[in-house]
């Protein structure tokens, strides 16, 4: 029914999906706001409650696969609301134009759990510019031996960027393993003035 429409006609629906979203949120039924931007390190997801920020998800994940495992593990009250995520799109514009050293976003940190919660929180410690080995990470989160569980929760970051994994490499200096890719991380650490070592 919707093929014949014309580009007034799809006018018409954007600004009727604006209305949803906008009715949709004022009632509290919103429980999940999504937008894509896009980036140097290409096209970003972002998602949020109203609690916070809750993923930021590169291409490379599927973004309808992301989209999918937050309604199962969050709530199926998913809808594209751009509204709802123009501070962080805005943040992030300032981070990759060199102009934003911090994010100052409230986060939604549910999709992380246990000894991949405390990583997160002590991957805020590190600078921007500066980076952190794994093993310091882990000594930091109180398990000096959980090196590789580091590694896991590094890739499992629900927050990429605004929660910064890819400040976190080998301890000889490599890059390691990142869920944007080692391209992304590599250009994310240059963003920052840090040299990424030779592969």
């Amino acid at each position: 029914m919707l093929a014949g429409l014309g580009p007034a006609d799809g006018d018409t629906l954007r600004r009727l999906h604006e209305r949803l979203a906008a009715d949709a949120s004022r009632e509290h039924l919103l429980e999940v706001a999504y937008r894509t931007v896009d980036s140097p390190v290409g096209p970003l997801l972002l998602a949020a409650t109203e609690r916070g920020l809750l993923r930021v998800a590169f291409e490379r994940e599927g973004h309808d696969l992301v989209l999918d495992r937050i309604a199962r593990q969050v709530s199926p009250r998913i809808l594209h609301d751009g509204h709802r995520l123009d501070a962080v799109a805005r943040e992030l514009d300032e981070y990759f134009a060199g102009r934003r050293r911090a994010f100052d976003l409230p986060l939604d940190l549910q999709l992380a759990h246990g000894f991949r919660r405390a990583v997160l929180d002590h991957l805020n410690e590190i600078a921007y510019g500066h980076t952190a080995s794994y093993a310091a990470v882990a000594a930091a989160a109180g398990s000096p031996r959980a090196v590789r569980a580091v590694g896991s929760a590094c890739a499992r970051n629900p927050l990429p960027l605004v929660v910064p994994c890819h400040r976190v490499v080998k301890s000889d200096g490599s890059l390691g393993q990142y869920g944007g890719g080692p391209a992304a991380k590599s250009l994310l650490l240059a963003l920052e003035g840090v040299t990424p070592p030779s592969p």
